[in-house]
């Protein structure tokens, strides 16, 4: 199963999906949250992003502050995995860390620099802009009335 970017841009709100391959996945690994790495990485030479989260291939979300890449069940107040029903509930949840490993599936980033070209041309995902053929007037039409 390939590994999974979703890149976010807070200027515009967009959120972009990005399939990385092996090579990709493979600069990516040992990369922990809170890292701010260029992102020539995912093929958007100019920009910089920070990785803000992921979840493993069993769905189980990373913490930033839970050092490596094992999963571990930690006693959670609240936060990320666990929101509290009642005042003070505390709950043993698995977790996993926050460092990026073989078995992570889905990577989340955010954009905090810019570069020159426009994310959706790096992409691939603007289309292609067509000439518009402008009608000439007919000639046939009836004359104004006077």
């Amino acid at each position: 199963m390939a590994m999974k970017m979703v890149l976010a841009d807070p200027k515009t709100g967009k959120s972009y999906k990005i399939e990385l391959d092996a090579a990709k996945e493979k600069d990516m690994l040992g990369k922990a949250i809170g890292m701010e790495l260029d992102a020539e990485i995912v093929g958007l030479p100019g920009y910089q992003m920070k990785i803000t989260g992921g979840t493993d291939k069993s769905g189980f979300v990373m913490k930033g502050d839970l050092p490596g890449p094992a999963k571990r069940r930690i006693l959670g107040a609240s936060g990320i995995g666990f929101s509290p029903k009642i005042n003070g509930q505390r709950r043993r949840k698995f977790i996993r860390g926050n460092e990026i490993s073989v078995d992570t599936s889905q990577i989340n980033a955010k954009l905090i620099g810019y570069g020159d070209k426009s994310i959706e041309k790096l992409l691939g995902l603007e289309p292609e802009e067509e000439p518009v053929a402008e009608e000439a007037p007919a000639e046939d039409a009836a004359p104004a009335e006077e």
